[in-house]
């Protein structure tokens, strides 16, 4: 029996905190008690057109939380919940929320529809709900339904569709709903809310059209409906209907053949006429084919060997009248755009999509969009300029270098000057085509730069000018040097050019990142990154001065961060931000001067000094500063070697805190692999804080609330671990090689289906192959015996490896290089088993075929290893 809630819900919203507390405190408490009736309660509220809109919307998001969560291991619980529930119980609550979509109150209606969607998401997959599309679709055949039953049946079906896979539902049921959604577009049938939601539900329904696409009678008819749709009265109807055609390009791109005329009429139409929510979608229905076109040109790349799937050319076919019209929104610019990453407006979106096509034509593109450069560069008018200058740095990824060189050539003085320009808006394009012009066509490495020794001096000078311009120019001038400095790497002597200029330009990005005019947070973080590559690019032996000085200055600037007055949220996260952007600076400096043995000592004079001020650091508590004070702490631990063991002490309780921060997994993450950059650094060193180590990363793996992200870095860290304290991991192995066999199954069992999930399947199986090598190598000196227990099931891991067509190739590596550890560690005690799994020969020959020279390196290797085994 549901119980009355309608005063507890109205008395969670009260202005009064002490009444919302209360309520909230016992809405709570009969939640925990009686889960069951609690839901079954609130669905009553939520059937109930008597009662209060307010308690019938917080019913629903309660309804809604109840059911599912961001966080996995939290919504993996409340499934268990709900499908713990006496079945009769359920199936009064689920037809109280069938009841409610029929309500004459809107947001009732909004909101069951989405609570079913929730609820379908648990049971369909388990074949729990059968009556579930049966019993909505009868609202739609109904003769009586009146219209918001119509609308809110098909919002419903739209959800459900986006919450279920395209596997859950047979092929009847795929044509019902579509026969259902696209009726509910009629024109002449239906009122305008019920054909936006029949086009919002067909968005979510074209995933399930695999079968009836592939129909060509069937097909045509729902493009005849899009189309129609498409050109509605209503614009929010337009627009919905051009996303079911962007997302019909990208699911579907091997049948749009004889529709593309018709298409690019609808799109073309859009673009010039229609309100801009419209147009956009437009623009990013060819955007969407360019990226279908791009993905099917990678594929017949010989890098990957594999023969393309089709490709027919859509935008090859339609560049003498697609580029135009693309050039044409560029003009739309808004007068009062500001240049916040957020913004996206018509000018954007065409420039991103003119972008595509460059990449997907190539050479094609320049002759169309030159002449449109030539005229409108020096037009009065600014966006005339603006838009010639945003067409030229679109198209500068796809074509050629030799297409691409003497037009660059030619107009590169131009646009250093054009710095100057008295809009703010072209220099801001300009800025960025810069920047882009260094992105793609500066690597001297390859042999070839637009940037030579005579026009360096002139190109250095102008950015650092432009770096006192606005905030939003002087970001993008940050991006301009960040490139110009990225291709002097490994440049061989090339790479010196830059040198002299080291020092004013790491003076104007540190008075960049001072500045406190406009959204300063952004062109100081801008200022930061580019520091960083500086440094990380710039030839060593020459700019070990500079970077030594710029050591100091950073330590300060951080050590300032800690008497920063914190009043305020937002001044927390403003020294966070800025603590972040120091250490990571502090990182790049430390790897950069330790990475030859002539400068490692700067580091080593400070190292005292910076270890204190990361731990001061920590003491801010900030996620995101613990983020990157944990790298620059991996950095140092590298750079200093068993000096390090000083720190552990002191450093130890933020590794622990680290480890067991679950609910910021990044942060946990980052602190699994310091401390394996603090095993290679202390080797057996690390031995008195092992036992503590291996406790908590034992328990993280046997968490269900732990992001599973974090669990492949801590099978790797087990091998750090073992090879440095070599045969005092015995202590450990049972344990840990339990847990190892234990993922390895879960491994085996996985849906290859889903890519995410092989994603982290490849890191999974990379991972327990790295812990196996690292705990081999570790016993090598003694103790080998101890692995004999475990080869056979390490052979049979990999022989399943070996099997799956699908691996990635670092898995590979890992998989050949353990077998190869196993041989050469254990040795005679396994020799039998080498002689039993017969797989390995075709496994070694499959890697020395490939083409990845370390691969081939790492199996010649193992068969060594195993050649020398079976004839001792």
């Amino acid at each position: 029996m549901a119980m009355e809630i309608t005063q507890f819900l109205l008395a969670a919203q009260s202005a009064d905190a002490r009444v919302r507390t209360e309520a909230e405190g016992s809405l709570k408490q009969f939640q925990e008690q009686n889960l069951p009736q609690f839901l079954l309660s609130l669905s009553f509220e939520l059937a109930n057109n008597e009662k209060p809109s307010e308690s019938r919307r917080l019913a629903g998001i309660l309804l809604k939380n109840s059911l599912d969560a961001k966080d996995s291991g939290r919504k993996e619980l409340l499934v268990k919940q709900w499908c713990a529930i006496d079945l009769a119980l359920k199936s009064q609550i689920k037809e109280l929320l069938l009841r409610t979509i029929g309500s004459s109150v809107p947001e009732a209606r909004h909101t069951s529809a989405q609570v079913i969607a929730k609820v379908a998401s648990i049971e369909v997959p388990q074949k729990q709900w059968p009556e579930l599309v049966g019993s909505l679709l009868s609202n739609m055949t109904q003769q009586e339904s009146p219209a918001h039953l119509k609308q809110s049946t098909l919002e419903t079906l739209g959800y459900v569709c986006e919450e279920i896979s395209h596997h859950d539902l047979v092929q009847d049921e795929v044509n019902s709903v579509l026969t259902a959604v696209v009726q509910g577009m009629n024109q002449a049938a239906n009122n305008a809310e019920v054909r936006l939601a029949a086009t919002k539900a067909l968005l979510n329904a074209l995933d399930f059209s695999q079968t009836n696409f592939e129909n060509e009678m069937e097909r045509s008819y729902i493009m005849k409906m899009v189309c129609e749709t498409a050109c509605a009265k209503e614009p929010v109807i337009r627009q919905a209907a051009f996303e079911c055609l962007v997302s019909i390009a990208s699911t579907y791109y091997e049948v749009l053949e004889q529709y593309m005329q018709t298409l690019f009429e609808l799109t073309a139409k859009a673009v010039k006429e229609d309100e801009e929510s419209v147009a956009l979608q437009a623009v990013e229905f060819w955007s969407t084919i360019c990226d279908e076109e791009i993905d099917r040109q990678e594929y017949d790349s010989p890098d990957t060997g594999d023969s393309s799937p089709p490709h027919s050319g859509f935008i090859e076919k339609a560049l003498p009248h697609l580029v135009p019209m693309l050039l044409e929104t560029l003009e739309k610019q808004e007068e009062d755009q500001d240049h916040e990453d957020d913004v996206w407006n018509i000018s954007m979106a065409g420039g991103t999509c003119l972008g595509l096509v460059a990449r997907t034509v190539g050479d094609g593109i320049v002759p169309l969009v030159m002449p449109f450069v030539e005229i409108n560069i020096r037009k009065p008018n600014w966006r005339s300029r603006e838009a010639a200058t945003y067409a030229f740095g679109s198209i500068l990824e796809g074509p050629t270098i030799d297409k691409l060189a003497p037009m660059v050539a030619a107009g590169l003085e131009f646009l250093l000057t054009a710095t100057k320009d008295e809009n703010n808006h072209v220099r801001d394009t300009t800025a960025w085509t810069l920047s882009r012009i260094f992105e793609f066509l500066h690597t001297p490495d390859s042999g070839f730069s637009v940037i030579s020794p005579q026009n360096l001096p002139r190109i250095v000078g102008v950015l650092l000018e432009s770096m006192k311009d606005v905030p939003n120019v002087a970001e993008k001038v940050c991006g301009a040097i960040y490139n110009l400095a990225q291709g002097y790497e490994d440049a061989g002597a090339s790479s010196s050019l830059l040198s002299p200029y080291l020092t004013e330009i790491i003076q104007h990005l540190l008075a960049a990142a001072e500045r406190t005019d406009g959204p300063e947070s952004k062109l100081r973080s801008a200022s930061y990154e580019t520091l960083n590559e500086v440094v990380r690019c710039s030839n060593l032996l020459e700019a070990s001065g500079i970077i030594g000085q710029l050591l100091p200055v950073i330590m300060v600037k951080l050590g300032q961060t800690m008497d920063l007055q914190v009043v305020s949220t937002e001044d927390r996260e403003k020294q966070a931000e800025l603590q972040a952007s120091l250490c990571g600076v502090l990182q790049v400096i430390i790897q950069k001067l330790s990475s030859k043995d002539e400068t490692k000592p700067i580091v080593m004079q400070n190292a005292d000094q910076i270890m204190m001020l990361f731990l001061r650091v920590f003491g801010c508590h900030s996620s995101s500063v613990h983020e990157e004070a944990m790298l620059a702490i991996g950095a140092l631990a590298y750079a200093t070697g068993a000096e390090f063991a000083k720190y552990m002490p002191e450093l130890f309780k933020y590794l622990q805190t680290g480890l067991q921060n679950f609910e910021e997994y990044q942060v946990c993450s980052i602190t699994v692999g310091v401390i394996g950059d603090i095993c290679r650094a202390l080797d057996d060193k690390i031995l008195p804080f092992c036992d503590q180590i291996m406790s908590l990363l034992i328990q993280n793996l046997q968490s269900d609330a732990l992001h599973r992200s974090v669990k492949p870095p801590i099978f790797s860290c087990f091998g750090d671990i073992a090879l440095a304290i070599g045969g005092h991991f015995e202590r450990y192995v049972a344990t840990a090689l339990q847990i190892m066999q234990g993922a390895a199954q879960v491994c085996a069992q996985m849906d290859t289906l889903d890519e995410e999930l092989m994603d982290y399947g490849n890191q999974l199986r990379r991972s327990i192959f790295e812990a196996y090598s690292g705990i081999l190598q570790g016993f090598k000196d003694a103790k080998a015996e101890l692995m004999v227990p475990y080869a056979q099931h390490l052979l049979q891991f990999v022989e399943l490896v070996s099997k799956d067509s699908l691996r990635d190739e670092s898995v590979t590596k890992a998989a050949v290089a353990a077998m190869g550890d196993l041989a050469d560690v254990v040795g005679e005690k396994i020799k039998p088993l080498f002689s039993n799994f017969t797989f390995c020969g075709e496994f070694l020959n499959e890697c020395l075929d490939s083409e990845d020279d370390d691969l081939k390196d790492t199996a010649r290797w193992t068969q060594g290893m195993i050649a020398r085994l079976m004839v001792t």
